[in-house]
């Protein structure tokens, strides 16, 4: 895995940590692939019980793609006569990017540093949880560069801030203050800048201890439910309770809560 992008797992948490803060973490090919390969890997692992999404510096959690970079492929590709190649890498890249982030049978929490743009906000709204730099901000910046939206954000924006506010947000990029992204629903939590670090290792912790399975139902049942009716929904949480009931952690959490005890989760 390339050095633009870190990957660490250590007692159940996997740190992702993109790694190009000399470029506002934007996303060029070598990391945009050790990004997919490090999101897939902490998705794969069933030792992995949170997942820890955060960036180097302090200016920028990501500004997503690498416009420096993918000008010259878009010039290569207009004398070459090859189109529309160069933005394969939503689906090479992208796609499996948010797909291992949302699909992943285990909580993702982002620690937003700085700004989060384009792609970069994409993969922030990605995570379950966001925490957020004081001094952070959000731009969906796709129409500033005559782009359409990609990386998950026209499903997840909508879903967090409303159909209305994410059409102008879209349409009418801007540079949305951590202030305004948490009263949008946007950022969960907001800390001073020199506290983001500990603050989200401290929670992101916390989830790792916690009852995996049960955070994994979570997220398919909120899922779930945005999409199906109440009917299909309630059996959705049926099934999902049914298999959680089953699991070691529910039975540690009931006899810890009747002898006044902590629990101490096994993740299964």
């Amino acid at each position: 895995m390339a050095d633009t992008v870190l990957y660490e797992v250590s007692d159940g948490l996997a740190t992702i940590t993109i790694n190009r803060p000399e470029a506002m973490n934007a996303m060029n090919i070598e990391t945009k692939v050790a990004f997919r390969e490090a999101a897939q890997a902490a998705a794969a692992d069933d030792s992995v019980r949170a997942v820890l999404l955060t960036a180097s510096g302090d200016r920028a959690f990501c500004v997503g793609q690498d416009l420096k970079e993918h000008i010259g492929g878009l010039m290569a590709a207009r004398e070459s006569g090859s189109g529309g190649g160069v933005m394969s890498t939503v689906q090479e890249h992208y796609n499996p990017i948010v797909r291992a982030l949302t699909g992943a049978a285990k909580p993702v929490v982002a620690a937003v540093n700085g700004v989060a743009a384009g792609a970069g906000f994409g993969f922030a709204l990605a995570a379950d949880y966001r925490i957020v730099a004081d001094t952070a901000a959000f731009n969906t910046s796709f129409a500033g560069v005559a782009l359409t939206a990609d990386s998950g954000i026209s499903w997840t924006l909508p879903r967090v801030v409303g159909p209305s506010r994410a059409a102008d947000l879209l349409l009418f990029p801007r540079s949305i203050t951590a202030q305004e992204a948490y009263e949008l629903g946007i950022a969960n939590r907001i800390v001073p800048s020199a506290d983001l670090a500990a603050e989200a290792v401290k929670v992101a912790r916390g989830l790792a201890e916690g009852p995996t399975l049960a955070y994994a139902a979570l997220k398919e049942s909120l899922a779930f439910g945005l999409t199906h009716s109440l009917e299909k929904t309630l059996e959705k949480e049926d099934e999902l309770q049914t298999r959680a009931g089953s699991s070691e952690d529910h039975v540690i959490a009931v006899q810890a809560f009747v002898n006044k005890e902590k629990p101490k989760y096994l993740g299964r």
